[in-house]
C-alpha cells in the first residue's frame, strides 16, 4: 500500500494509505504562502507601498500560514512515528530539511544581509522534527499543557540575558532581531505540539481512518501534488515569483518610490530591534523631518553598504535620539 509522505517534514505514515486531505491542507498552506510572498515581492520592487506586508492584516495572514505549517508538522510526526520511530525515513527527511534551511540562510545572507533568515520556518521544522519525538508517547492533554506553556513563555520569560545572537533562536530576547522570516522556538514550537495533540485525539476517535477513505475530486490534484512535494515547492516558488516580478519591471516599470514612506518604514524596522515603539515613531519622524528640511533624504540612498555613516548623519541621529528620549520622558511623567 502507498504511504502518506511529505517533503517539508519527516513523514512516513503508519496508516494503510495516504490521507489526501492532509496533502490538500499542506498544498493550500503553500498557496497562501505564495500569495504572501507575492505581496512582499511587489512591495520590494516598488509596485506596492513600503511597509504593506508589515501592516496588521498581512502580519496576521503570515502568522496563520506559519501556524498551519507547523500544526501539520505535528500531525505528520504522529502519523509517521506514533507507533515507533522509523529512523531511515526520519533521517532522510531531516537531512533534507536541514540542507534546505542552510541554503535559505546562505542565500538570504548574500541577498539581504540586513534581514537574513537565520531561524525561519524551515529551521523551526528541523528543530521540531527532533524535539517532537520526545512527546510521541505522552498523552494529548499533557502535550496541550506543554504547548500552552511554550506559547506563553515569551510573555513571561523575555530578558536581556537572551539578547546575545547565540540565543536569538529561542525567541526570548528583549526585542526581536531583524529577519525576513523569524520563527523561533518560543512560541512557535507550541503550534507543532498542538498538531501532535490533535493527531493523537484524531487517532483515538478514528478520524484518520475515516479520512483515509475520503477521495477528493479532480480539482484537488494541484493541491495534493504541492502538498506531496512541499519542500520542493517551498524552495522554488519564491525565486520564480521574484523572477516574474523582475521581468515585469522591464515591461511596466514600477512608479517612482516614495522615499519618505520608504525611509520611515526602514527606520522604524531597524529601530524596533533596540527601542520601544513610541520612541521609534518619534525618532524616525524627527529624522525624516530633518533630512527633508536639509534636502538630504536622497543622499542616504544609493550608497555602498560598506560606506561609513557620514558625520552629519550621525549628528542628526544623535539630536533626534535626544529629542525622542526627552519626549518619551515627558509623556511618561504626564501619564503618571
Amino acid at each position: 500500500m502507498q504511504r502518506h509522505t511529505a517533503e517539508v517534514q519527516p513523514e512516513t505514515s503508519r496508516i494503510s494509505g495516504r490521507i489526501d486531505v492532509i496533502d490538500i491542507a499542506r498544498g493550500t498552506a503553500l498557496v497562501a504562502m505564495a500569495i504572501y510572498h507575492f505581496g512582499w515581492d511587489l512591495e520590494f520592487f516598488g509596485y506596492a507601498p513600503a511597509g504593506m506586508t508589515t501592516e496588521t492584516g498581512w502580519r496576521l495572514f503570515a502568522r496563520s500560514i506559519a501556524s498551519s505549517f507547523l500544526f501539520l508538522v505535528g500531525v505528520s510526526l504522529v502519523l509517521a512515528h506514533g507507533a515507533g520511530i522509523r529512523w531511515p525515513g526520519f533521517r532522510k527527511r531531516f537531512l533534507q530539511v536541514v540542507a534546505a534551511a542552510l541554503a535559505i540562510t546562505i542565500a538570504t545572507r548574500i541577498a539581504v544581509p540586513e534581514g537574513f533568515i537565520f531561524f525561519g520556518i524551515l529551521h523551526q521544522i528541523a528543530f521540531a522534527s527532533v524535539a517532537g519525538l520526545l512527546f510521541l508517547r505522552l498523552p494529548a492533554l499533557l502535550i496541550l499543557a506543554v504547548a500552552a506553556s511554550v506559547i506563553a513563555a515569551p510573555h513571561f520569560l523575555r530578558s536581556e540575558a537572551f539578547d546575545h545572537p547565540a540565543f536569538w533562536w529561542l525567541g526570548l530576547s528583549s526585542r526581536n532581531p531583524p529577519s525576513n522570516d523569524y520563527v523561533p522556538v518560543f512560541p512557535w514550537f507550541g503550534a507543532v505540539l498542538i498538531g501532535m495533540a490533535a493527531a493523537k485525539l484524531a487517532q483515538a476517535s478514528g478520524l484518520f481512518a475515516r479520512l483515509e477513505h475520503v477521495t477528493p475530486g479532480r480539482w484537488s490534484a494541484p493541491l495534493r501534488f504541492a502538498g506531496l512535494h512541499s519542500l520542493a515547492v517551498y524552495l522554488i516558488h519564491q525565486p520564480v515569483l521574484i523572477g516574474l516580478v523582475f521581468l515585469a519591471t522591464m515591461v511596466v516599470p514600477p512608479p517612482a518610490p516614495d522615499r519618505a514612506a520608504e525611509f520611515t518604514h526602514s527606520c522604524e524596522a531597524q529601530c524596533a530591534s533596540q527601542r520601544d515603539e513610541p520612541f521609534c515613531i518619534s525618532y524616525c519622524a524627527c529624522m525624516l523631518t530633518s533630512l527633508q528640511s536639509d534636502n538630504r533624504l536622497e543622499d542616504i540612498y544609493g550608497q555602498p553598504a560598506e560606506t561609513s555613516t557620514p558625520p552629519w548623519l550621525d549628528e542628526m541621529a544623535w539630536q533626534c535620539a535626544l529629542e525622542s528620549d526627552r519626549s518619551s520622558g515627558d509623556e511618561a511623567e504626564s501619564g503618571g
